[in-house]
């Protein structure tokens, strides 16, 4: 029997559809190695896509991502632990900030279970300059620095800025630290097309969160516009109500109201969204590994980003795409204009975007790292 066969690997997750948008084929590639695999997050519609894919479903009815006061905060960690306890996971997978912050706390007393805690990017917390972000900036950021001393643990972070100030946080946590670089994209799935003829569109496919630069995009695309500029923007997403940072249906309504943007919600046949793209523009303020510039890229598109954290992995500026500031509407509105109209040199950027996925960030690439993770904990026992 494989040895693997008798180990549980549990995932965290907050929402079922994060988890499937982000980690299900990495929890798949788990099953397949012989690791029984269970997922635990909060139900909204997407489980019975879990459970056919052959993984346990278990939801969470405690843990949200916008909840933050103390009631509700022991309550997840309440429930986390129960569930530790009554399946007895050899290894729990946190998946983003709020699952390894209850999750580590919801473990202790549990000293031979194996943690991995994926940071999927520093969030609103560490990004926005709301008066709540501030508040909440240094209680996150304890919170965190004691969720990385776990003996029996490894922090994977996706780009070398979080992975610097993770370090900062925790120092003594440093060799427990890994660089995973987000958690790969299929390039047969996202496979490269030719641009397509007409008036060119440039999709922004995102949930639609200021910290995306959505406001940016929108007004890039109306000083375009304005400029004589022929050409299409949509925003392929819908907003995150759960988020603090969401932009409004009646901002969206607007915008498309006054001929800007189209607005095509939630997608779930990307690749046939970037065959329809000229060019793909993600303008935001932090990212930990943006998976949406990866399957731009494997799908053969030149990319329009900023020179922030996670964006600036995947596209190097005059390489594959260009580089705007973070939250500066002018040089994003420049990079637009100049992608638009020069399309010998989005060709040569789409070509080195796909290779640049083909050497360093497909899936099986990724995934390999990660359980090759998984083996270095589990073949080690308290």
């Amino acid at each position: 029997m494989n040895s693997r066969s008798r180990k549980r690997i549990l995932y965290v997750a907050t929402e079922d559809w994060y988890f499937i948008s982000d980690t299900l084929p990495l929890a798949m590639a788990a099953r397949d190695e012989g690791y029984q695999v269970a997922v635990a997050a909060r139900a909204n519609g997407r489980e019975d896509v879990i459970r056919n894919a052959g993984l346990e479903f278990h939801e969470l009815r405690r843990i949200s991502r916008s909840g933050t006061g103390a009631v509700s905060e022991s309550r997840s960690v309440a429930e986390l632990a129960h569930l530790y306890r009554s399946l007895a996971p050899d290894l729990v997978h946190h998946i983003a900030l709020k699952p390894i912050l209850y999750g580590a706390l919801a473990a202790r007393g549990m000293p031979d279970m194996a943690l991995v805690n994926s940071v999927m990017g520093l969030g609103f917390v560490f990004t926005s300059r709301s008066a709540k972000a501030r508040i909440l900036r240094p209680l996150m950021a304890g919170a965190l620095r004691t969720a990385l001393s776990r003996p029996r643990s490894r922090t994977l972070v996706q780009n070398k800025d979080d992975l610097e100030a993770v370090a900062r946080l925790s120092p003594g946590a440093r060799d427990k630290l890994r660089l995973v670089r987000g958690s790969g994209v299929d390039p047969i799935r996202f496979a490269p097309s030719p641009e397509p003829r007409g008036v060119p569109l440039v999709v922004l496919p995102a949930r639609l969160l200021r910290d995306k630069g959505v406001e940016e995009f929108v007004a890039a695309a109306r000083a375009l516009k304005a400029s004589g500029l022929k050409a299409r923007f949509a925003l392929v997403g819908e907003p995150d109500t759960g988020n603090p940072a969401s932009v409004t249906k009646d901002q969206i309504e607007g915008w498309v109201g006054d001929g800007i943007i189209e607005h095509w919600g939630f997608r779930p046949d990307m690749p046939q969204v970037y065959r329809q793209a000229t060019l793909v523009c993600l303008p935001s303020y932090r990212e930990g590994l943006p998976r949406v510039l990866l399957e731009a890229a494997a799908s053969g598109r030149a990319v329009v980003t900023t020179d922030a954290p996670g964006c600036r992995e995947v596209v190097r500026a005059g390489v594959n795409g260009w580089l705007a500031r973070v939250r500066d509407v002018d040089t994003l509105t420049s990079a637009l204009g100049t992608a638009l109209s020069d399309p010998h040199l989005r060709a040569r950027y789409a070509a080195e975007g796909r290779r640049l996925v083909e050497q360093h960030y497909a899936a099986n690439i990724v995934i390999g790292q990660i359980l090759g993770i998984y083996d270095e904990l589990l073949s080690t026992r308290r």
